[in-house]
C-alpha cells in the first residue's frame, strides 16, 4: 500500500498569521494555569473569523447566501490541483491557460505570495498577488468547486469592491484564503479543510492539508 504524505498548508495563529486591516487580530488568552496552582489550564480565544487560513462561503459577500452551516462536512474534503503561477504580479487569465480540471477539483493557485515568505509572515502587506477578476471567471468556467490562494485575499488591497470574491462567491466556489504552499509541488492532491462547525458562519479558521498517497490524488 502506498504510504499517505501529509502535507500541512495552514499557517500558526499568533506567529505566522498577518491580520487583514480592520480584523480583529488573533489572541491567545490564558485564563488559568497548573503553574500558578489551578487544577487545568484553560484559554481564551479572540479573533476574526477571517484570521489565517479560513474558509469563506458565499454568505461573506452575497446577501442571503449559503452560511458554511449549510455544507456537509464531505464538501471541505475534495480533491484539489495545485497549479504553479510563478512571477505573476496578478494572476490573469493568461496564468490558467493550461490548467484542466478533474470534475468537483479545487484550484489551489502556488504563486510569488509562497515563495517570498508572505504567506507566513505576520506583517501585513498590500503588496501580494491576487486575483484579477477576469481570472475569476476562468475559474468558474473551469468547474472548480473551491479556490485557494496563499495571501489572506483573493482580491487586490486597492479592490474595495471584491470583485473577485463576488464573481466566485456568487457562482457557489468557496474561498480558502491564507494558505501556504512553499512546501508543496504542482500537482494533484486531497484537499481537507474543515471549518469549525458553527451556526450562521460566513468564514471560519480552517487546518487545511493536502494528502498525496491516497487513491487518485497523485500528488509529490
Amino acid at each position: 500500500m502506498e504510504r499517505i504524505a501529509v502535507h500541512d498548508i495552514s499557517v500558526t495563529l499568533g506567529i505566522e498569521a498577518a491580520t487583514y486591516p480592520g480584523d480583529v487580530p488573533f489572541e491567545r488568552v490564558v485564563q488559568s494555569t497548573l503553574a500558578q496552582g489551578a487544577s487545568f489550564e484553560l484559554s481564551n480565544l479572540t479573533m476574526s473569523a477571517h484570521a489565517g487560513t479560513h474558509i469563506d462561503a458565499p454568505a461573506h459577500v452575497v446577501a442571503g447566501g449559503r452560511t458554511l452551516d449549510g455544507y456537509p462536512a464531505s464538501a471541505f474534503v475534495l480533491p484539489a490541483l495545485v497549479a504553479d503561477v510563478a512571477g505573476a504580479a496578478i494572476v490573469r487569465p493568461e496564468h490558467l491557460a493550461s490548467v484542466r480540471l478533474q470534475n468537483g477539483e479545487a484550484l489551489l493557485l502556488r504563486t510569488d505570495n509562497s515563495r517570498a515568505g508572505r504567506s507566513r509572515s505576520p506583517i501585513y502587506t498590500e503588496r501580494y498577488v491576487s486575483i484579477a477578476p477576469a481570472a475569476a471567471v476562468c475559474c468558474v468556467t473551469l468547474g472548480a468547486m473551491l479556490v485557494g490562494i496563499d495571501y489572506l485575499s483573493v482580491d487586490a488591497a486597492d479592490d474595495a469592491t471584491l470583485a473577485a470574491h463576488h464573481i466566485l462567491l456568487e457562482a457557489g466556489v468557496l474561498i480558502l484564503e491564507g494558505i501556504d504552499l512553499s512546501q508543496v509541488q504542482p500537482g494533484r492532491y486531497l484537499l481537507v479543510c474543515l471549518p469549525l462547525k458553527m451556526v450562521h458562519a460566513e468564514a471560519s479558521p480552517v487546518r487545511a492539508v493536502l494528502l498525496s498517497g491516497v487513491a487518485g490524488s497523485g500528488g509529490a
